[in-house]
């Protein structure tokens, strides 16, 4: 029996290498918060349950083909259980029973990640505006009063409240060792609660495909003590530019841009939640025109698009010297 199982054993475990081979570095089950640790949980939970159903049914499998193979002197096995009302309940009582096991942890961590964690709910969430636009990050802190773009600094052990929207495609906003990803829209805000309980730097990304720079749309996130968080808002107040109207539209324009830092936030003029056509009306402002983009025209307005993201980098002189 060994010998005719043999190679399905060896694809099996050609199979398992090929698809771990990318799996070197999990993230997403090494989390540094609240948050990514609950649904580390429940990645683990489901694998662990989903991988003992497996074992059952091949186990089961193994033994039928092993008991009821074609043998000499076998008197034969011809069951007749047609319309049999104990079998009919099995087969429909453990799958509802699998997907209960499944469903309650899942519905009751959606449900708890809605709000700040369990251990920090009593303190004043961080609230910082996260923005998306083809291919960049905009982050604004309303209540510090200042702006970044690509990278955000957050204080460790405080929980931070995301309002997440979109200046034009469907993004999606992740930081997989801080948390599980949300939607960011035109026309609408979703929130997102996540905590980081150690220092360091973490790396974001869109997780959504929004076309040829989507690769590069990631941002680094910041962890600091409350201390060293507050040092950094106030220099970046104090010395950093403010962010004008003219500066801004060209941040609508499509492309990608360093790490930079304002003294003053877009929230003043516009609300991409309330105005999802500002971006639009910018790039008509500027002379954009969306062209196919390897088509000459496209690669024209595409060095077009670059010459203006590196007078906007040259503007903004104090971004690198606050980013870190």
């Amino acid at each position: 029996m060994m010998r005719r199982l043999k190679p399905f054993f060896t694809f099996g475990l050609l199979m398992a290498v090929f698809m771990l081979s990318g799996c070197s570095d999990m993230i997403v089950l090494d989390p540094k918060g609240p948050v990514g640790a609950e649904q580390r949980d429940l990645i683990m939970y489901s694998i662990w349950f989903m991988l003992f159903i497996l074992l059952v049914v091949y186990a089961l499998t193994a033994f039928i083909v092993y008991k009821y193979r074609d043998r000499k002197n076998h008197k034969g096995y011809d069951p007749d259980n047609e319309g049999s009302h104990l079998l009919e309940t099995i087969w429909w009582i453990i799958p509802i029973i699998i997907v209960i096991a499944l469903s309650i942890p899942t519905v009751k961590s959606i449900y708890s990640l809605e709000g700040p964690p369990e251990e920090s709910k009593d303190q004043k969430p961080l609230v910082i505006h996260a923005t998306s636009v083809n291919w960049k990050w905009v982050f604004s802190y309303p209540e510090q009063d200042i702006e970044t773009v690509n990278y955000l600094h957050i204080p460790e052990d405080r929980p931070v409240l995301f309002k997440l929207t979109s200046a034009d495609s469907m993004a999606s906003f992740w930081v997989p060792q801080l948390g599980g990803q949300k939607y960011a829209m035109a026309g609408m805000e979703t929130e997102l609660y996540l905590q980081a309980d150690e220092q360091g730097t973490y790396e974001g990304r869109n997780s959504n495909f929004t076309g040829e720079g989507f690769t590069n749309h990631t941002f680094d996130v910041m962890a600091m003590s409350d201390a060293e968080f507050d040092k950094w808002a106030s220099e970046t107040k104090a010395d950093a530019p403010e962010l004008s109207k003219g500066q801004y539209d060209k941040l609508m324009l499509p492309g990608h841009v360093k790490q930079m830092t304002f003294s003053s936030t877009h929230l003043d003029w516009v609300d991409h939640a309330k105005n999802p056509e500002y971006a639009l009306d910018a790039r008509e402002r500027l002379g954009y025109e969306e062209k196919l983009p390897h088509s000459k025209a496209g690669k024209e307005e595409k060095k077009k698009r670059e010459e203006e993201m590196k007078k906007l980098e040259e503007s903004e002189s104090h971004g690198d010297s606050h980013a870190h």
